[in-house]
């Protein structure tokens, strides 16, 4: 699926390199937001750079291993969501996401994350999908508790942030517990 309206002016659209400029500017006026939990925020240095994640992006949708998705407040971007590449030799996924900071505790996340992993488990017919978070992220971390992923786990020193190891939470939703 290439793109859903969320409603109240909201859409979930697969990124091309055509958002490239508006990707970098979000990344850019967030750094310091982002950075306290995403590991590659000090690599999007320019437009360049956040056109060539975009390439990769859609290889890795063309290759049929899952989507980065732009959420869109009334034609502004607000975050992205998207599929780690998919594992298709078991049927699972994974999910992560960001919002600039004007964005958060309105609920976009949630209904973004929502229609992805509808999407992950009735089109693409994934037996698995996974978040995982920082322990301290809650604002993330709410988002799978929202909807009704179960708490797995914790994967100690499971990602490497600059300069430190941070544990990361499991949250798992398995196809015949999701309901949408």
């Amino acid at each position: 699926m290439r793109s859903w309206t969320l409603g109240d002016e909201l859409v979930l659209r697969l990124l091309d390199e055509d958002d490239a400029a508006p990707l970098y500017a979000l990344i850019d006026a967030n750094r310091a937001h982002l950075r306290q939990w995403l590991p590659w925020v000090d690599n999007e240095q320019s437009v360049e750079t956040a056109r060539a994640f975009l390439r990769s992006a859609q290889r890795q949708y063309a290759d049929n291993r899952g989507g980065q998705y732009g959420i869109w407040e009334r034609d502004q971007l607000a975050g992205v969501v998207g599929q780690h590449p998919i594992d298709w030799a078991n049927r699972a996924g994974s999910v992560g996401y960001w919002l600039g900071a004007a964005y958060q505790g309105r609920g976009l996340m949630t209904r973004a994350c929502r229609a992805l992993v509808t999407h992950m488990f009735r089109d693409l017919g994934l037996h698995r999908v996974e978040i995982r978070a920082a322990p301290g992220n809650h604002r993330s971390r709410a988002i799978p508790e929202r909807l009704g992923f179960r708490q797995e786990g914790l994967l100690r020193d499971g990602e490497w942030l600059y300069d430190h190891y941070v544990d990361l939470v499991v949250y798992g939703m398995l196809a015949h517990e999701w309901q949408d």
